[in-house]
């Protein structure tokens, strides 16, 4: 019998004990760094710190109860452009659900929506309304978690967004939503433009509207002093978009043999990724934070989850800011300033620009009632 490329198949998360037991061993045997001189956090993640949430991740955390959960949702995998690929499929009990698939950004995981995905697909269980309900697809982007990595160079966000294309059509959907931030900011808008018939509307985080240096000759003087001050925010924590394009095969090593390293690399870029608080499990719970850090651990994926780094984000190994397209109305969570009205409606046909929406970079893991209730907003104007 011919094995079926097309074939959808049950997956269920079950980590080896012996993976487990390796990953206490290592942590307990950690060899530590000398703290160096400094205040605060001005040379990285402090040892104390870092010993303190090392110990809680071998004696505290439970693994094992995180995965139980984590398989409560319907996985699968199939096979896409020569890849295999994981992804969640929660259908809505609402008969006229519309389908939404929602791509996860980096450092992260699918259980960047873990806490939103019951209140999307199940409003009425949650006490909202039911005819705001979606049938939830959360694919692992190539190379993340459960989802196989690219096995030659040239995986783009464009090929991306046409895999989750030949996805959504192998699901059976005709007409969908899609929505994303960080990596996935720059996925949905792509899918939009792969099958523009297909998708009634695209959501995103932020990331458009941001001003460049080419933008500098249009500003008006109260739009330059506000790029000044953006440039003082955009210039901050360690670009690892430049680590990660000059060497991440280098970096990987380091990261897949210690989970230390890997622990202090991850959360030295969540903590960056949350500037309105101290430190990133100050809005987002431990646990979870841990969950998505031991996924990378357990999937050995810190090296192949680089590439959209190491190509770049817009396939020429730079980076630039999400594509607008006017094929589909756009909503953004975040909203933004007029000067980032502006220059967001030059490109995309804005549908959605709320003003008072909060939070930082992982809105769905810091406010999932927040993130799942902009999401209804949106698309309720498009149903």
């Amino acid at each position: 019998m011919n094995f079926d490329r097309k074939a959808i198949r049950p997956f269920r998360i079950d980590i080896p004990q012996a993976d487990v037991d390796d990953l206490i061993d290592r942590l307990a045997r950690s060899r530590w760094s000398a703290q160096l001189p400094g205040a605060g956090r001005e040379r990285g993640i402090p040892v104390d710190y870092l010993k303190e949430l090392a110990e809680y991740w071998r004696t505290g955390y439970d693994w094992r109860a995180q995965e139980a959960a984590l398989n409560e949702f319907p996985q699968f995998i199939t096979e896409i452009d020569g890849l295999d690929v994981h992804f969640l499929h929660v259908r809505s009990p609402e008969p006229d659900a519309l389908p939404l698939i929602l791509t996860h950004g980096w450092p992260n995981t699918f259980v960047e929506f873990t806490k939103t995905i019951g209140q999307l697909s199940d409003p009425r269980a949650y006490g909202l309304d039911p005819a705001q309900a979606f049938h939830v697809v959360v694919p692992s982007v190539p190379g993340f978690a459960f989802s196989e990595g690219p096995k030659q160079t040239g995986m783009t966000v464009r090929r991306v967004a046409e895999m989750w294309v030949t996805l959504m059509d192998r699901l059976g959907y005709q007409r969908y939503g899609t929505q994303g931030g960080d990596l996935g900011a720059y996925v949905a808008p792509e899918m939009a433009i792969a099958a523009p018939d297909r998708v009634v509307g695209v959501h995103i985080d932020g990331g458009i509207g941001l001003p460049t240096e080419a933008d500098v000759p249009t500003m008006s003087p109260d739009e330059r002093a506000e790029w000044d001050q953006m440039q003082q925010w955009m210039s901050g924590g360690v670009d690892h978009h430049v680590l990660l394009h000059a060497a991440p095969q280098t970096f990987a090593h380091a990261w897949t043999d210690s989970p230390v390293g890997l622990l202090a690399w991850l959360m030295q870029k969540f903590d960056e990724f949350t500037p309105l608080a101290d430190l990133a499990e100050d809005v987002m719970d431990r646990d979870h934070l841990l969950t998505n850090i031991s996924l990378y651990w357990f999937t050995n994926t810190a090296g192949t989850s680089s590439w959209p780094m190491y190509v770049g984000l817009d396939g020429n190994g730079a980076f630039t800011w999400p594509v607008g397209q006017k094929l589909v109305p756009t909503g953004v969570y975040g909203g933004g300033s007029a000067l980032m009205l502006r220059l967001a409606e030059r490109d995309n046909t804005i549908a959605h620009w709320p003003e008072g929406n909060t939070g930082n970079h992982f809105i769905a893991m810091e406010l999932p009632d927040m993130h799942a209730a902009d999401i209804r907003a949106f698309f309720a104007k498009l149903r």
